[in-house]
């Protein structure tokens, strides 16, 4: 390949919880990662939405999400979360592509597949992952062995310690996704969204990594929760918006993360740093 391929990764932007507000704070930080992406130094081949898209799933919250990825240059594919609705994601973004009624779909990139599952249920905060979708995934997954693959979802098929929020890893849908990966070498990394939090870990053997969210970020609190007695805990907190940026350069997948914001620059590439620059660039073996 020429030069890496970088797939940009938003995800819980959870659109329209503040109904009625054209600059509620969801939209103002998602506008300010497009411009990130847009107009920064590492623009992206791709930008792959990964669930809780919207708050409620409704047709306004898309066409206002549809609105604001629209100056991107580069293709935009959406994926599904709990807070999502598989009819109204579609309307909004015709070009998704659906297989047994569900938004799982196969990009075929520069040497990289990246494999997009669905694991909405409808009526549920956590994960569904039927037989149905296992199915195309073990397919998808056997007609090509070889060619590195990544794949994504909403859910992360783990606990992480965040009690309040995780799925449990016992439920049947982690079994289910687990026999449909295990054994596929070709698989390079999963990523994630769901948690609100930036989180790395490993699955089955393979790499698997979490994005923080573009909506305020989940609390950072591993105690154990009783559902029964509110303790006063904090659950949200305005942390800045964050972005996954995944490079793929045909051997290796690395994933970086960005807070949005105005940060004070230390320093810049001038004449002061050219000694230290050219120290570790001489470093390095000839091409």
């Amino acid at each position: 390949m020429d030069r890496p391929l970088l797939i940009a990764q938003l995800t819980d932007i959870h659109i329209g919880f503040d109904r009625g507000n054209p600059d509620e704070h969801n939209m103002l930080r998602l506008r300010e990662a497009i411009d990130r992406l847009v107009n920064g130094p590492n623009r992206p081949d791709l930008l792959l939405l990964t669930g809780d898209l919207t708050e409620f799933g409704d047709a306004e919250s898309y066409a206002r999400l549809a609105e604001a990825v629209a100056p991107c240059p580069f293709p935009v594919w959406p994926m599904t979360g709990n807070h999502d609705d598989r009819e109204a994601l579609v309307a909004a973004f015709p070009q998704t592509p659906l297989n047994d009624g569900f938004v799982q779909f196969v990009l075929d990139l520069d040497g990289l597949r990246l494999i997009v599952l669905d694991t909405l249920e409808p009526g549920r905060h956590g994960a569904g992952f039927c037989e149905t979708r296992a199915k195309w995934l073990v397919d998808r997954l056997a007609e090509d062995r070889t060619t590195p693959t990544v794949i994504a979802m909403h859910h992360p098929p783990f606990e992480s310690g965040i009690a309040w929020l995780d799925s449990d890893a016992r439920e049947p849908w982690i079994a289910r996704f687990a026999d449909a990966v295990r054994g596929n070498g070709q698989i390079c990394g999963i990523i994630a969204g769901h948690l609100h939090r930036t989180i790395h870990t490993q699955f089955e053997g393979f790499q698997l990594t979490v994005c923080s969210s573009i909506a305020p970020t989940v609390a950072f609190d591993l105690t154990p929760i009783d559902p029964e007695t509110p303790d006063n805990r904090p659950m949200i907190t305005d942390e800045p918006a964050i972005y996954a940026l995944h490079r793929w350069d045909g051997k290796q997948f690395v994933s970086h993360f960005e807070g949005l914001g105005l940060y004070p620059v230390w320093a810049r590439f001038d004449d002061s740093l050219k000694p230290i620059v050219r120290i570790i660039h001489d470093e390095r073996p000839p091409a």
